[in-house]
């Protein structure tokens, strides 16, 4: 968390152009930490207590395949006929992804601990960060790449301490 705080900090002591959104952007990132926190555990709490995992599962993307187009159901009817196939094909594409990822972090907090398997997820910022400094010529300072670091020394931490 240390990392995570000093990236944010790090931040704001540095940049320059748009500063005044970036504390309502950090009180944004606190209340999404905090709602992850809160699915996680509930999502943790609904698989363990599945008799099968996988049926929780299916389920889950099931329910979520129903309800998430009624909600962008405007902008689905906006789109022009020819970007319709090409988007269902990504978007198949993206469900499997979604379950396999999802699948195999629910499976996870089903077996061990709920917050060594949350703790991994979150290294995902640190791979993120990867892919926009080496693939998207992203720039990353010292002060960033030691900031990344920590959070994934914690996610070491996290694992051999326990």
């Amino acid at each position: 968390m240390g990392g995570i705080f000093g990236l944010a900090l790090n931040s704001l002591r540095r940049l320059t152009v748009g500063r005044d959104t970036l504390v309502p952007a950090l009180a944004w990132a606190l209340a999404t930490g905090v709602t992850v926190a809160a699915y996680t555990t509930y999502d943790a709490w609904g698989i363990r207590l599945a008799a099968d995992p996988f049926t929780f599962l299916a389920w889950f993307f099931v329910l979520d395949g129903l309800f998430m187009p009624l909600w962008t159901w405007r902008r689905l009817a906006a789109l022009p006929r020819a970007e319709i196939a090409p988007l269902a094909r990504r978007g198949a594409l993206g469900a499997v992804v979604a379950f396999a990822s999802f699948g195999s972090v629910m499976l996870a907090t089903r077996i061990d601990d709920v917050g060594r398997a949350a703790v991994l997820r979150e290294t995902s910022t640190v791979f993120a960060a990867l892919v926009g400094w080496l693939i998207l010529g992203e720039k990353v300072g010292p002060r960033r790449v030691a900031l990344m670091a920590l959070i994934a020394l914690g996610a070491v931490i996290v694992e051999f301490a326990a």
